[in-house]
């Protein structure tokens, strides 16, 4: 089995500038290409950050499905301290009261 990489990043440049200081893989996908970046980033990565705009781009079946495995761990980035409107579990904890 070959190692995995600890975090992968997909998304903006600018913000993939910031993730790739700081160790991760990052890729940035044209439009249309969304899907296929994901696929590579959880082919590799123990850990997927998505940001909000590339989440917003991909299948919502695909979107849902990388969310909920726990293999690779895959998570939309919050922009700007606000909620995702595409992550359930974020969600769920606003509605709850359980977010800052």
């Amino acid at each position: 089995m070959t190692a995995r990489i600890a975090l992968a990043y997909v998304g903006d440049t600018v913000d993939a500038a910031g993730y790739r200081l700081a160790g991760a893989r990052v890729f940035t996908p044209a439009a249309g290409e969304e899907a296929t970046a994901l696929a590579h980033a959880r082919d590799i990565a123990q850990v997927v950050l998505l940001s909000r705009d590339v989440a917003a781009a991909l299948p919502r079946g695909e979107l849902e499905a990388a969310l909920a495995s726990l293999q690779p761990l895959a998570v939309i980035v919050p922009e700007g301290g606000e909620i995702s409107p595409l992550d359930p579990a974020e969600r769920v904890r606003s509605q709850l009261g359980l977010e800052r």
